[in-house]
């Protein structure tokens, strides 16, 4: 009778031991199969092609920050400091806002 149970328990062992080798196979192969799934992607990516390129949205951006910074001043002067809304965009305004700003008379 104890032979028996230790050939059962001798082929539970070893039915145990295969599985963990199958086990061990089926995930290096899954690796395996992902790594070129991976590669495969990357070989049929093609390169972005950018509308706009950079530089060029740089350059956007600024000249819309500008824009802006002109078109508050123009409202803020004209509405707020009742004066006439091209009046800011002259030198001799600056230089007055300057001197009042620094306190030279």
């Amino acid at each position: 009778m104890q032979n028996k149970q230790s050939e059962e328990n001798q082929r539970q062992r070893r039915s145990q031991q295969v599985e963990q080798q199958n086990e061990k196979a089926d995930k290096q192969t899954r690796k395996a199969q992902r790594k070129q799934q991976r590669k495969e992607k990357k070989a049929q990516k093609t390169p972005i092609r950018r509308m706009f390129p950079i530089w060029l949205r740089i350059v956007v951006v600024f000249l819309l920050s500008f824009l802006a910074l002109m078109v508050g001043l123009v409202i803020g002067y004209s509405i707020l400091g009742d004066g006439s809304p091209l009046e800011i965009l002259e030198i001799q305004t600056w230089k007055n806002i300057i001197n009042i700003v620094i306190g030279e008379s």
